[in-house]
């Protein structure tokens, strides 16, 4: 019997290891991914960053609010999305009064004392996103981190803050300023009536000559939404507060339209529940 029991252990494990052992080893670094990846709350307004590799989003996710991805000097630093939060105070439905970056340990659902105290009539922990970079290609030819970025702006309720690097030094192999620029059209041309912000980054490290003047022909000429144009050094505090103030704006604009679909869909459940 013992013999018998041997044999059919092996059978079972050489089996596992033949038509099981990959899948399962797929299964287990899903779940450890899953724990990991972030958790978007779909009814909460949102900003997410995207441009080229290695153009400073990363840094400015760090500087406006609690996200802590990582940062170096090269480019796909990032790779999977980054979340960080902002607390918005609205001083009635329609005003925002000023935000803050939350301690991490803030829970979404908790008051704020300053709302507590009347100070405000509500918060919100908004949320600003850091995205992998994108390249100029086919979205054919996209990879999965490529893909996560553009599904982020197509499928959750966003703004979009577009960072550039016109200084020359994000690389030339994937983010050569004539790159970025034309990016920026072929994004900004698929989603027009996105709330928007153009953000020129590492200001201080000066600007190819020629750069700031075409993109300023492509804001121009575009059939888009009016949207922001801010001019950033998160190393010498150059616009910073200025970018605070659109992020703001623009996350006021996401929550508008958050509201009129939640009254959308209040409505017809009411309706669907009086048939």
């Amino acid at each position: 019997a013992g013999t018998f029991l041997e044999e059919g252990l092996a059978a079972v494990t050489e089996l596992f290891e033949q038509y099981a052992s990959e899948p399962v080893a797929n299964l287990v670094d899903l779940q450890r991914g899953l724990r990991s990846a972030p958790i978007v709350a779909l009814d909460t307004p949102a900003v997410v960053l995207v441009g080229s590799p290695n153009v400073g989003k990363s840094s400015i996710v760090r500087h406006i609010s609690s996200g802590t991805p990582e940062v170096n000097n090269y480019p796909f630093t990032t790779r999977g999305m980054t979340l960080g939060h902002v607390e918005v105070f609205w001083s009635d439905n329609d005003t925002v009064a000023r935000a803050v970056i939350p301690q991490l340990d803030r829970k979404p659902g908790a008051l704020a004392e300053d709302v507590i105290l009347g100070k405000y009539a509500f918060s919100q922990l908004c949320q600003v996103m850091d995205s992998p970079g994108l390249l100029v290609r086919p979205e054919n030819e996209r990879n999965e981190m490529e893909a996560l970025t553009m599904a982020a702006m197509q499928h959750l309720p966003t703004a979009v803050m577009f960072v550039m690097d016109l200084s020359g030094g994000a690389g030339d192999r994937c983010s050569h300023v004539a790159d970025q620029l034309k990016l920026r059209r072929d994004i900004r041309a698929r989603f027009p009536r996105r709330p928007w912000i153009d953000v020129v980054s590492k200001y201080d490290l000066d600007v190819v000559p020629g750069a700031l003047e075409e993109l300023q022909e492509i804001r121009d000429t575009e059939e888009a939404a009016p949207s922001a144009y801010v001019k950033l050094s998160v190393h010498e505090d150059i616009g910073v507060d200025e970018l605070r103030n659109h992020v703001l704006r623009v996350l006021g604009e996401v929550r508008v339209v958050l509201d009129a679909m939640l009254a959308v869909d209040t409505r017809t459940m009411r309706r669907d529940a009086g048939q």
